[in-house]
């Protein structure tokens, strides 16, 4: 007879500052062999810096998962709004515009 595997339900708790977000234009992504890390970052088209507002280190697992929800997600996007459009147009060419 088989095992049956219990779902254990997890209670996810988050405090108003993180509940409200930062936003990001950017991300960087680097790994090791265990670890995955993912910098989002804002950057202003009108100033020559940019900062880093979040870092999440993840393990290549998680990152795997992470890549298929968005996918996922993604795809129900465009389904309901339409394709997300690539923009083959530069930072430093947007930035232009806001001069």
């Amino acid at each position: 007879m088989a095992e049956e595997i219990k779902k254990q339900e997890i209670k996810i708790e988050i405090d108003e500052q993180t509940a409200n977000g930062s936003y990001s234009n950017l991300a960087l992504i680097t790994h090791s062999q265990t670890e995955f890390i993912i910098d989002f970052i804002f950057v202003q088209p009108q100033n020559g810096k940019a900062k880093v507002k979040n870092r999440i280190i993840t393990s290549p697992l998680h990152a795997k998962k992470i890549l298929q929800a968005l996918q996922d997600n993604i795809a129900k996007y465009e389904m309901r709004f339409g394709q997300i459009k690539n923009s083959e147009t530069s930072m430093q060419e947007q930035s232009k515009f806001y001069n």
